[in-house]
């Protein structure tokens, strides 16, 4: 099996957060000189963005799709 990339690692974000939070507009990954990489969740209905930082892009979605998940999981525990 081929390795994961970071298209493929967005778009598991993506569907997560569509699935359980409902409209994103986008999730994505940019380059901060002084932060570094940051992956970014951002929502359509006024729900605060999600983000996290990372020395890597893909560290950075790492951190971001677990940040969604222990999020959905108390949720769910609610």
């Amino acid at each position: 099996m081929a390795d994961k990339t970071n298209t493929d690692r967005i778009k598991e974000i993506y569907n997560l957060c569509k699935e359980h939070f409902g409209d994103i507009r986008f999730v994505g990954i940019k380059y901060h000189k002084k932060i570094g990489w940051i992956a970014k969740a951002q929502f359509d209905d006024g729900f605060e963005n999600l983000t996290s930082d990372g020395a890597t892009s893909t560290e950075a979605l790492r951190k971001l799709r677990n940040r969604v998940k222990k999020i959905v999981k108390r949720y769910n525990a609610v």
